[in-house]
């Protein structure tokens, strides 16, 4: 069964980093959340497995 990487798995994080904040640039705050929502169903359809996403919403949840 697939866990959840947490670790780096980005050959370059600052690349991706910037291309993240270049995709909400000049977006107002309700099409950043568009943005977001889009990108976060992309991905969730990507990785297609739903203990690895029960796994990343509920890391993503601590500490908030």
């Amino acid at each position: 069964m697939p866990t959840l990487a947490t670790e780096n798995r980005l050959p370059s994080p600052d690349d991706f980093y910037e291309a993240l904040i270049d995709t909400h640039r000049d977006l107002t705050a309700e099409q950043s959340g568009m943005v977001n929502a889009k990108l976060i169903l992309l991905l969730a359809n990507h990785i297609g497995d739903m203990d690895v996403l029960r796994e990343a919403l509920s890391h993503a949840r601590k500490g908030v």
